[in-house]
């Protein structure tokens, strides 16, 4: 028998974190994230994320040991402004077991019909800043920081619930060159002159700080015409700030200003913590931070988080400057293999970007959606 119960305490969000470490415990490939930092997460007064939605958390219980987790969210700014009747679901992890999957998925769909919503949609999480979407390629290789890893079993057990695909996402890697290529060098000049452009100077993560709330702003602008996007409120800028930013070197964030000192474009990139958070093993104390820390230094293998274009400047190149400030710094840092963050499949411009850089497709996810009728 299922039993399914709600998580609300501390002590039951504990548990509710701590279960993918008992999951996964045996896998090779599977990222933890940070207890603590998870905690906050969803911590009603620590994330500002709640100010726009409600989430229900949810554990399976059978024979009296915990098999299962799921997370139901309604974003608000979607359902009253975007117009989008959907509850999201995320933090979705359990056995192999068709019962289970349910059960939990029972809980989910009644949140969303006591809400009149239309439909679910996940997996998600708050915003498109947390982790989204379920492995379906690549269970063979490692995950990281910002994505989510699942057993191949997953996706069977939910459309065997009766979740169909909403819409797939590709992770690239690239290996880098051994040095830049003259015609992008030539065109990165070319272009700063031609715009009057300028690629600013960030010596210091101290120095990188002043342009928080400008870049989460080009990336709304930049991304507004994406699907299942919503917008980052100036008042999550904090949250996400101080999730991330201990996470980035200087060296690997790229920032393009114009003439009025207008931010027109920014890539962001971090070196791998996959293995780092594998040592760490979801703590901080004692030694998690050395392990990120030496990470963080490295930059053998990097990830690229971000990347956004002022709207006014699509079409114009200018991930051609881009792409030379990071060749140099890649260079400079001994990076030898880039992987790209999952990127939608309908996102022909992204793609476009990498089609001269022999790009190979590891991993896919899935995000799934089912009608609430």
């Amino acid at each position: 028998m299922i039993e399914i119960t709600q998580a609300s305490t501390k002590k039951q969000l504990k548990e509710f974190i701590q279960f993918q470490f008992n999951l996964y415990k045996t896998s090779d490939n599977w990222v933890p994230p940070i207890i603590s930092e998870e905690l906050n997460n969803f911590d009603k007064t620590k994330n500002p994320a709640f100010k726009d939605a409600d989430a229900w958390f949810f554990l399976a219980h059978k024979d009296d040991q915990i098999v299962g987790r799921v997370c139901a969210i309604v974003n608000w700014n979607e359902v009253k402004q975007q117009g989008n009747r959907k509850l999201r679901f995320g933090w979705f992890d359990l056995i192999n077991d068709q019962e289970v999957c349910n059960a939990l998925l029972d809980q989910v769909v009644a949140i969303g019909k006591e809400h009149q919503l239309e439909y679910i949609e996940g997996p998600a999480g708050f915003s498109n800043m947390d982790k989204a979407g379920m492995l379906i390629e690549g269970f063979d290789r490692i995950g990281s920081m910002p994505t989510n890893y699942n057993y191949s079993y997953y996706p069977e057990l939910l459309e065997n619930y009766g979740f169909k695909k909403e819409v797939d996402w590709k992770e690239y890697e690239i290996k880098m060159p051994e040095q830049i290529p003259d015609k992008l060098a030539k065109f990165s000049i070319l272009l700063q002159k031609k715009y009057n452009l300028r690629v600013l100077d960030i010596p210091n993560t101290k120095s990188l700080l002043p342009y928080a709330e400008k870049i989460f702003d080009l990336m709304n602008r930049s991304y507004q015409n994406l699907e299942s996007f919503t917008p980052i409120k100036p008042y999550q800028v904090e949250h996400y700030k101080n999730k991330y930013l201990k996470f980035l070197d200087p060296d690997f964030v790229i920032l393009i200003a114009d003439e009025d000192d207008k931010l027109v474009g920014f890539s962001v990139i971090m070196p791998s913590f996959s293995k780092a958070l594998q040592k760490a093993k979801g703590k901080l104390f004692p030694f998690g931070f050395y392990h990120l820390l030496k990470a963080q230094k490295s930059g053998e293998k990097v990830t690229l988080l971000l990347i956004g274009i002022a709207p006014e400047y699509m079409r114009k190149g200018l991930t051609a400057i881009i792409f030379h400030e990071t060749y140099k710094t890649f260079l400079k840092r001994g990076t030898k293999v880039m992987e790209t963050n999952p990127e939608l499949e309908t996102n022909n411009q992204i793609h476009a970007l990498w089609k001269d850089y022999n790009p190979q497709l590891i991993k896919k996810w899935r995000t799934y959606r089912k009608h609430l009728s």
